[in-house]
């Protein structure tokens, strides 16, 4: 099975990175935070016309028909800019469920209206339910369209979780291959924050001085920045072939995909640690920029599934195969 990206894959993700590069994603999500999310919007509008949402959405409905590959590839570009909104949700969770369901709405979805999805148990809340065109509402296989109710804070000031109550029923789905889709996006996202804070704080290390010496000179600084590193590197390619696994439909994808988010979560977890022990106590405050990464990975290494119900999974594949 080979794992690299093509190089049609690499311009893809250069293009996105210029865009969010551009884009001054730290005041982007600062606005999202306080309320004013036209900023956010816009970025998501130019999102569209590269292509970003509709990257599952059939050439039919207006879409780029791609597959897993390409959503690991856009979703990491997206989680290395920490861009605001239902990413996952809109991305690929939405459009796997809509083709099963109401193939007619897929169409604005690829144009750029945001979506965002509770699915029952393991996500149980759906995220800022305030700005999304269309909340979806799943349990026991059932997709209904959903209204926001309570909402909740997270970690993250930039994501809004409200619980959706169940209206209009649009069918039926295979929800286990929407939420293996959440969940490899999810991981994609992880991956691409915990690379921002390693490099973030790789440029910190090279620029802080202390006793007259860069700390990045510092043995024990560059161990623990070694650490973040292969576990980021060690987590790329479990990252890429759930993707392939997905993409091929194999039988080990499940397995594949969790673990993958768990691979991905530990090292962005421990990206955003070492970050934080590397910066000091001002990485934290709300006026510097790294907080906004560290809080990101905080709540999404949680997002579609825990940590431990993902290893469960692995566990009972694992077994299952054996006996």
């Amino acid at each position: 099975m080979r794992f690299a990206l093509d190089e049609s894959h690499e311009d893809f993700a250069s293009s996105i990175d210029a865009l969010l590069t551009k884009s001054d994603m730290p005041q982007v999500i600062r606005a999202w935070n306080s309320g004013d999310t036209a900023p956010g919007l816009q970025v998501w509008e130019r999102l569209a016309e590269t292509g970003v949402n509709g990257l599952l959405v059939a050439e039919e409905h207006d879409g780029l028909g791609a597959d897993a590959v390409d959503l690991v590839v856009a979703v990491e570009q997206l989680g290395r800019h920490a861009v605001p909104g239902p990413v996952v949700e809109t991305v690929a969770v939405a459009p796997v469920l809509l083709a099963a369901v109401a193939p007619e709405r897929l169409g604005p979805l690829a144009a750029g209206s945001l979506a965002t999805v509770a699915m029952l148990p393991h996500t149980p809340y759906a995220v800022d339910a305030h700005v999304a065109d269309l909340a979806l509402h799943v349990a026991g296989g059932t997709v209904s369209v959903g209204t926001a109710g309570e909402t909740r804070e997270s970690v993250d000031r930039s994501r809004t979780l409200a619980s959706l109550t169940p209206g209009e029923s649009l069918g039926s789905a295979d929800t286990a291959a929407a939420f293996d889709i959440g969940v490899l996006a999810s991981a994609a996202q992880l991956q691409g924050l915990g690379r921002t804070l390693l490099d973030t704080t790789v440029e910190y290390a090279q620029q802080r001085k202390q006793f007259g010496r860069a700390i990045g000179s510092f043995q024990a600084v560059k161990h623990h920045l070694a650490e973040v590193a292969v576990a980021l590197e060690m987590a790329r390619p479990l990252l890429h072939g759930a993707a392939i696994a997905v993409r091929d439909g194999l039988p080990t994808a499940s397995r594949d995909v969790s673990a993958a988010k768990v691979a991905c979560g530990d090292a962005a977890y421990l990206a955003a640690r070492t970050a934080l022990q590397v910066h000091g106590a001002i990485g934290y405050t709300q006026e510097y920029d790294l907080s906004l990464w560290i809080t990101k990975v905080r709540a999404l290494v949680t997002a579609w599934g825990t940590p431990d119900e993902h290893r469960a999974r692995v566990v009972a594949a694992l077994e299952s195969e054996a006996s």
